[in-house]
């Protein structure tokens, strides 16, 4: 079973209708319990750090997501859900997230329009399993106005390039951490949520996933 976390501030329905496109039905969810038994779990996010850390820990998600990643399930984080993983974000404030990669959450420079809205290049870093049967330099579509700056190097699969260099891939084992919106990427980003339920065993593989 696939869950996908809400805690109040994601773009739960056109996340969920990505997984079911590619023939997975997900349940969306704010049940620990839920959350606990599913076979793999999403972590989307739209609007402001410090919110988001709130109501988490209003509905009493902080620790069950922690746990989940300890316990090595698949969960991936998508744009605002990729920055919570972190340390701390200075979004309107300094704020604590769920401490689950060493590292922060930064604004972009002055210099910069913000927010980053539109199609810009990922930069592979390193062969992950999202990768499959995709070319470098693919393009993604962002909208954000905070990047993440991990600690750890090794952690970064991706960046790109917007006036700086970031990461906008992570990945650890079983956790991943997305900045674009794969729902709104069109062909790319079916092929890396597609990648990622294959990883999951949400889906089978197939002679092109093999080939790739």
């Amino acid at each position: 079973m696939l869950a996908i976390i809400d805690y109040g501030m994601g773009n739960l329905r056109s996340v969920y209708m990505a997984f079911r496109r590619l023939g997975v039905e997900a349940e969306v969810t704010s049940d620990p319990g839920v959350l606990a038994q599913a076979q793999a779990v999403v972590l989307p996010g739209v609007g402001a750090f410090g919110d988001a850390m709130g109501n988490l820990r209003s509905l009493g998600l902080v620790q069950p997501i922690r746990e989940i990643i300890a316990d090595d399930t698949p969960l991936i984080g998508i744009c605002l859900g990729l920055q919570l993983l972190f340390e701390s974000s200075v979004e309107m404030g300094t704020h604590r997230g769920l401490g689950v990669l060493p590292g922060r959450v930064r604004r972009f420079p002055n210099s910069l329009t913000v927010p980053h809205m539109g199609w810009n290049q990922i930069h592979q870093a390193r062969p992950i399993p999202l990768w499959r049967g995709l070319p470098d330099h693919a393009y993604a579509y962002f909208v954000h106005s905070y990047y993440v700056e991990p600690d750890d190097a090794s952690v970064i699969a991706a960046t790109t390039d917007y006036g700086i260099d970031y990461a906008s891939v992570v990945a650890r084992g079983n956790l991943y951490g997305i900045q674009f919106h794969p729902e709104k990427s069109q062909t790319v980003g079916e092929r890396i949520l597609r990648n990622w339920l294959i990883e999951c065993a949400l889906l089978p593989q197939d002679a092109a996933w093999e080939a790739a």
